[in-house]
């Protein structure tokens, strides 16, 4: 007869699961990438590096695991953050308050999700999730041209074109010599004007109060 886990292992082994991609994304936020090693994970972790392999195949599968769960969340931040009510330069400025403002709170998490070098196998993760942030910002310009707050235009284009241009100058290679204070606010002006909002509409911004 073939065995079968009994309910109680299944959770032993999820919460242990839990517990090493918890303990492998601190890594991440120290250090980045380059500091997850089966061998620093296995450390922080306090279990043997044999253990780690049980879950994980090698540490690319467990790298592009950490981004996925670590991204899901930072997409689910955003997706919440649409849902805002107002006009769409309110809500735009809502949107890119929020994921400025979770970038700031963890800096090198930020770094390492947008643009660290790595493994081919999170690289391809990370188009995945681009093209869901994507995805995200063509659906709120969608809103704003059928609301008639927008002119008409490719949304898909513009929405790719956004999310470089935010990635960029959040934490992309020419972002340091960028001033930090208000970074959220001149954001939304670059992304309305690049949108085709009115200057009326990117020159008065409520701006939104976040968590």
């Amino acid at each position: 007869m073939a065995y079968r886990e009994t309910d109680n292992v299944k959770a032993r082994k999820a919460a242990q699961r839990d517990h090493l991609l918890h303990s492998a994304e601190q890594l991440v936020r120290e250090g980045g990438f380059a500091n997850l090693t089966m061998q620093t994970l296995a450390v922080a972790a306090g279990v043997g590096v044999g253990t780690l392999y049980r879950y994980f195949d090698n540490k690319a599968v467990l790298a592009a695991e950490v981004f996925r769960v670590a991204t899901e969340r930072e997409v689910a931040a955003v997706a919440q953050a649409m849902e805002h009510a107002g006009s769409f330069p309110e809500r735009l400025s809502h949107v890119l308050q929020v994921f400025v403002q979770r970038a700031q709170a963890a800096p090198r998490l930020a770094w390492s999700l947008i643009a660290e070098p790595v493994d081919p196998a999170v690289d391809a993760e990370r188009l995945t999730y681009r093209q869901r942030y994507a995805a995200l910002y063509q659906q709120l310009l969608s809103d704003g041209v059928s609301q008639g707050e927008l002119p008409i235009q490719d949304t898909a284009i513009s929405a790719a074109a956004l999310v470089g241009a935010i990635a960029e100058a959040l934490v992309g290679p020419l972002s340091d010599p960028l001033p930090k204070a208000n970074l959220a606010e001149s954001l939304t002006q670059f992304c309305l004007r690049a949108v085709g909002a009115s200057p009326a509409q990117a020159d008065v911004i409520e701006q939104p109060q976040t968590a």
